[in-house]
């Protein structure tokens, strides 16, 4: 039996393997970068290396918001995949391919050429995001709501854009997705602007401004009041946490000045709430004390590259919940889920509620989930219970799905083989994919 290969081809990362196993062979930046101190172009894998100074290097992606606009870069990308880090011949393997929602029929007729005349693959399936999260899902809890109902929302908070999607009998019903045009790039090009308009100009500096985001980013319960407790000096203010840039010397990546520092802030949701408003107990005296003992060593020192951040830590990931704050004229996660699942058949409508799936690589912040209900429950009627999961791994998710499709004994008559597309042309192949 030959291999399939599964490729769930992100715009961020790209999540490669062979159908059946767990987990992906290879979880890498589908990206290209130059470091300043070199000519040579490093992909994938390389970029990930811990000796490589990445400070200013110069970054090329094949997608740009969310979109395949250089075939030949990612082409080139995905041979470095299959030869050195999958070691597998394209000629005896079959191809299951993800795509974004809504593709391109020119940008499909691209990926087509891509997989069958340069790699010259035996079949290929191509599938969306969400059918594949749901049937991941579905496969994990057998006796759960979403294997019984054949129905679910899935929410994918991903690189360019994020999706909800309510998927019925493992088909994405595109009639009734919703799309924010906000991701974890956009999330990372407002921090780069907050904190260099604050500090120091980091506007070219994309993957320590992505270490920095999912170090220390999260989202907030309650924005006006933690706004106040940002604006206090010193250890009273609990957001604070210096991050010191790399010297090209003795670091070559950034890191954080005290590991226990971005943790502080989690006292607030442990504590009472009447603490919280102002009173302190005897403790809580103790801590202040020590942590003004300790404050003399986390101090930013204005000598050596490094930066404080305070509010920017849950002002970012807060576009996701209020993009109006900014000035884009969109609904937030909640209203977007909402008209979502409106848009659906209203015998939908309770089941979609109780089975919304997060996933993507944003909602790994801290308290996105419990966030999201918050903000959900005020706009579903009341009847009907509201129930948020978030994948055991948002980021594999999507290539799990795709793996269990991959191993499923049908999976050979779902394909499109070479011949079908010499025969037929690419547009004609991709009606049985149902998309």
């Amino acid at each position: 039996m030959s291999n399939v290969v599964v490729l769930d081809n992100g715009a961020g990362l790209m999540k490669a393997g062979i159908g059946g196993e767990r987990d992906p062979t290879a979880i890498v930046p589908n990206s290209m970068g130059r470091p300043l101190s070199s000519k040579k172009w490093l992909m994938a894998e390389q970029l990930l290396s811990p000796d490589v100074d990445l400070t200013s290097a110069t970054v090329r992606r094949p997608f740009d918001r969310g979109y395949l606009i250089n075939p030949d870069l990612q082409s080139s990308l995905w041979s470095h995949i299959f030869s050195n880090l999958l070691k597998i011949t394209p000629s005896h393997s079959s191809l299951l391919l993800t795509e974004p929602l809504f593709n391109l029929p020119s940008i499909q007729r691209s990926l087509d050429e891509i997989v069958f005349e340069d790699f010259n693959f035996k079949a290929l399936y191509v599938s969306d995001s969400p059918s594949l999260v749901h049937l991941y899902e579905a496969s994990r809890r057998p006796y759960g709501l979403v294997s019984k109902a054949q129905c679910s929302l899935v929410a994918d908070c991903g690189f360019s854009f994020t999706h909800a999607s309510p998927v019925f009998q493992n088909f994405t019903l595109n009639y009734a997705v919703k799309r924010l045009d906000l991701g974890g790039k956009a999330l990372t090009n407002y921090l780069k602007e907050l904190v260099s308009y604050r500090s120091v100009n980091l506007m070219d500096e994309s993957f320590l401004m992505d270490d920095v985001k999912e170090k220390l980013c999260f989202v907030s319960l309650d924005v006006p009041r933690d706004l106040q407790i940002a604006r206090k000096p010193g250890k009273d203010n609990l957001f604070r946490c210096t991050y010191v840039l790399p010297d090209g010397i003795t670091n070559t990546k950034g890191f954080l000045k005290d590991r226990e520092e971005p943790k502080r802030y989690l006292s607030l949701y442990d504590k009472a709430p009447q603490q919280v408003a102002g009173e302190q107990t005897d403790t809580d005296q103790l801590d202040n004390s020590e942590d003004r003992n300790r404050s003399n060593g986390s101090k930013i020192d204005l000598t050596k590259n490094e930066f404080g951040l305070t509010n920017e830590r849950f002002l970012v990931p807060e576009m996701m919940f209020r993009p109006a704050d900014l000035g884009l004229n969109q609904a937030g996660l909640a209203e977007c889920i909402v008209r979502a699942i409106s848009s659906c058949h209203s015998h939908l409508h309770p089941v979609l509620y109780e089975s919304i799936i997060l996933t993507g690589g944003s909602t790994l912040f801290p308290h996105f989930a419990k966030r999201l209900e918050m903000d959900l429950r005020p706009l579903v009627p009341d009847k009907y219970r509201l129930k948020i999961t978030t994948q055991e791994d948002p980021i594999l998710g999507v290539w799990r799905g795709g793996s269990l499709l991959a191993s499923s004994p049908d999976f050979d008559a779902m394909c499109v083989t070479k011949a079908e597309y010499e025969e037929l042309g690419s547009a004609r192949c991709r009606k049985r994919f149902f998309h």
